[in-house]
C-alpha cells in the first residue's frame, strides 16, 4: 500500500489544508488505483470497483480508510460501502472525486487531472482583481445559454464545455464585458437547484463533459481575453443519501440538529465549526482555481455563514467568519490576481475589508441594496418617480463602506419576479426605452457590474434551466437593436477609463444633479486623471430641455455626445448622431427625449 505524500492533519483538522484534494479520493496508482476515505465513526468500509468489494483499513489517525485495488483504473466508477456501528450500510459517492456519473447515476469515477495542458501562460501571469480596472461579468447557466437544436432541444441535450468556448467568447467581448461568471459547475443531482445543491465539490458536473474539456474552456477563454469565475456553495448540500449526508453514519460535514441543519432551501447546513469541513471547502476552492484555473469564486449566501442561520439577530457566528478570513487570506496567497465575490444581504461590517484590519478579506460585495432600489424606482409609473429620486442616489449614502459590485442576476428573472426588461413600467413598447436608461444609469454607477444572460436582448419569458435563450427574439428589429444598443455602451465602457478606474475613489464620482432641476431627471459625473464623463438621465414620459451646472474647471469644456439611448439605431426616435448638447453659462445643457439618457465626453 503505496503512501501519498504532503499530509498534514493538524492542517486539515484545523480547517487551514487546501492540499487535501491531493491526498484523498482515488489516484492512479502503479498496477491499480488507491483509494482513501476520511470516515471516523464508520464501523468499516470498502470500496466497490469493478464488480469487486475491495475492503479499506485504517490508516493515518485511524480515522481515515484506505486500500489499493489492483487492476482498477482512470476512467472507472465506484463507490463506498459505508457500514455504520449497528451493522447496516449505505453506499456513498466519495466527497473527493474528481468526476461524477451523469445524473440519475451517481457513483464517483477515478480521473487523473494531470493530463490537460493550459496554454494561458500569458493571461495567468498578468490577471488581476480589476479594481482600477474594467469589470464586466456576463452571468450565465452553462446549460441553458445555448443548446444543440436550439428551443427544440430535448431532455439533456447540452453543449459539451469547450464547445461553449467560441461562441461564448465572441458574444461576451462583443458586449464589452471582461468576464464570464458561469453558476456552479460542482456535480448536483437535481437540475432545477441550478447547482446550488451539490453532492460533488471536487466534481465538475458530467452535464457538460470530462473535467479535461472543462479545462479546454477556461482555456480558450482567457486565450480570447476573457476571464472566467465560478460561482461557488460553501453554505449548504444536497440531502440525497448517497451524497455527503450522514456519510459515516453520523452528521459528519452538517450539522447534528435538524434546527440549525437545514436550510431555508431544503438542504444540509454544513457545519463550519468542524476544521474537517471547513478544509474540505478550502481544498474544493483551491482545485477550481488551481487545477482549473478560474480566476475568482462568488461565494454564495455569505450571510448564511457569517451570521447564525443568517439571520443578523442571531449575532455572528464566529467559527463562520474565521472561515471566510481564513478562505480569502488562503486563497489569495495561493492564486495570486484571483478574485473573491460575496454575495451577501445583510450588513456584517468589513466584507470587503482586509483581515489584518478586522475584515473577511474579499475583493467585491454584491450590492443587492442597489440592485433592489434601482428596480423599484423602474417598476414605478413616471408621475410616482418625482418622490422616488432617493432610490436611486441613496446607493452613494453608503457606497464608501465596501468595494460593491452591481449585480442583475439570474435571482432577479425567475419566481414570478419577471425579466429585466419586463420590470419596467408600462406596455411592450414602453419598456424598450427605460431598459436603455436603466443599464446606461447602471454603467454609469460607481462599481463593477454583472449581468444575467438574456437580460442584453431584453428577454421577456422568465429564465428557465431546462430551454435556451430565446435568441429567435432577435429577429425583431426592436430586440435586434437592444443587443446593439448593449453592446455600444459596452464598448464606451471599456473605452473610457473614466468608467471605471477610480470605481472605489472619492475622486472618481460626482452628482452634477441629484435633487432633480427637470421632474425625473438626474446627472452624474466620472472622473480619471486622463478624461471626464457625465451623463444626463430622464426617467419622465415627457421631453426635458435639462440645463445641470458644472463644477467651476469645467465652465468652459466641450461636450461630445458618446452616447444617446433614444437614437434610432437603438430602437429609438431621434436620428443617429443629432443629439443637442454643448456647454454654455457655466452648465451643461441637453435636450432629453422621453425616457432616455446622453453620455457625454468633457474636454
Amino acid at each position: 500500500m503505496s503512501t501519498w505524500d504532503n499530509v498534514d492533519l493538524a492542517a486539515f483538522y484545523a480547517g487551514t489544508d487546501p492540499e487535501c484534494w491531493r491526498w484523498m479520493g482515488a489516484r492512479p496508482q502503479g498496477d491499480g488505483v488507491d483509494f482513501r476515505v476520511f470516515a471516523p465513526s464508520a464501523r468499516a468500509v470498502s470500496v466497490l470497483v469493478n464488480g469487486r468489494e475491495v475492503g479499506m483499513e485504517r490508516c493515518l489517525n485511524g480515522a481515515f480508510l484506505e486500500a489499493h485495488v489492483v487492476g482498477a483504473r482512470t476512467g472507472d466508477s465506484y463507490e463506498y460501502r459505508v457500514y455504520r456501528q449497528d451493522g447496516t450500510f449505505q453506499d456513498h459517492a466519495d466527497p473527493y472525486a474528481l468526476e461524477s456519473e451523469l445524473r440519475p447515476a451517481h457513483r464517483s469515477v477515478v480521473r487523473d487531472l494531470s493530463g490537460y495542458r493550459f496554454c494561458d501562460e500569458g493571461w495567468m501571469r498578468t490577471r488581476s482583481t480589476c479594481e482600477d480596472a474594467p469589470l464586466g461579468i456576463y452571468e450565465l447557466h452553462a446549460g441553458s445559454w445555448r443548446r444543440p437544436g436550439g428551443p427544440d432541444a430535448g431532455e439533456g441535450s447540452w453543449y459539451a464545455y469547450d464547445e461553449l468556448a467560441a461562441p461564448l467568447a465572441e458574444h461576451v467581448r462583443s458586449l464589452g464585458c471582461t468576464h464570464v461568471e458561469f453558476l456552479p459547475l460542482a456535480e448536483h443531482p437535481f437540475d432545477g437547484s441550478w447547482g446550488y445543491q451539490v453532492s460533488g465539490p471536487f466534481s465538475p458536473t458530467r452535464r457538460y463533459g470530462t473535467p479535461e474539456r472543462l479545462m479546454a474552456l477556461v482555456d480558450q477563454l482567457h486565450r480570447a481575453g476573457v476571464g472566467a469565475i465560478l460561482d461557488f456553495v460553501p453554505v449548504h448540500f444536497a440531502t440525497d443519501a448517497w451524497a455527503l449526508a450522514n456519510f459515516d453514519g453520523t452528521a459528519l460535514y452538517e450539522y447534528p440538529n435538524d434546527a440549525v441543519g437545514i436550510s431555508e432551501w431544503g438542504s444540509h447546513n454544513f457545519m463550519h465549526s468542524r476544521g474537517e469541513v471547513r478544509s474540505l471547502l478550502l481544498s474544493a476552492a483551491d482545485l477550481w482555481l488551481g487545477a482549473y484555473h478560474f480566476d475568482g469564486l462568488r461565494l454564495d449566501a455569505v450571510s448564511r455563514i457569517a451570521y447564525w442561520q443568517g439571520d443578523e439577530r442571531r449575532g455572528v457566528n464566529g467559527m463562520g467568519a474565521d472561515f471566510l478570513r481564513t478562505f480569502c487570506d488562503v486563497l489569495h496567497d495561493r492564486h495570486p490576481g484571483c478574485m473573491l465575490i460575496a454575495e451577501d444581504s445583510s450588513n456584517f461590517p468589513g466584507v470587503t475589508r482586509p483581515t489584518s484590519e478586522g475584515g473577511l478579506g474579499f475583493d467585491y460585495k454584491w450590492d443587492l441594496g442597489w440592485m433592489h432600489d434601482t428596480l423599484s424606482y423602474f417598476q414605478k409609473p413616471p408621475l410616482e418617480r418625482r418622490d422616488a429620486e432617493g432610490l436611486l442616489t441613496f446607493s452613494m449614502m453608503y457606497f464608501g463602506n465596501e468595494r460593491y459590485l452591481l449585480p442583475l442576476s439570474h435571482d432577479e428573472v425567475v419566481h414570478g419576479k419577471a425579466t429585466i426588461a419586463q420590470k419596467m413600467n408600462g406596455d411592450y413598447w414602453g419598456k424598450f426605452p427605460q431598459a436603455r436608461v436603466l443599464y446606461l444609469y447602471m454603467t454609469a454607477h460607481p462599481g463593477k457590474t454583472l449581468d444575467f444572460m438574456g437580460n442584453e436582448i431584453a428577454q421577456l419569458r422568465e429564465w428557465d434551466e431546462a430551454r435556451e435563450q430565446d435568441w429567435c427574439l432577435l429577429d425583431f428589429p426592436v430586440h435586434d437593436a437592444f443587443l446593439r444598443y448593449r453592446r455600444e455602451l459596452g464598448a464606451l465602457y471599456r473605452a473610457h477609463p473614466s468608467l471605471w478606474e477610480r470605481d472605489y475613489g472619492p475622486d472618481g464620482f460626482a452628482w452634477l444633479d441629484c435633487a432633480q432641476l427637470a421632474p425625473c431627471c438626474t446627472a452624474m459625473l466620472r472622473s480619471s486623471p486622463t478624461e471626464r464623463v457625465a451623463v444626463l438621465l430622464n426617467m419622465d414620459d415627457a421631453p426635458h430641455a435639462y440645463e445641470v451646472p458644472l463644477p467651476e474647471d469645467l465652465a468652459t469644456a466641450r461636450a461630445e455626445v458618446l452616447l444617446n439611448t433614444d437614437w434610432q439605431r437603438f430602437g429609438g426616435d431621434t436620428p443617429d448622431g443629432s443629439t443637442t448638447c454643448h456647454v454654455e453659462r457655466g452648465a451643461i445643457v441637453a435636450d432629453l427625449a422621453p425616457l432616455s439618457g446622453v453620455m457625454v465626453l468633457l474636454r
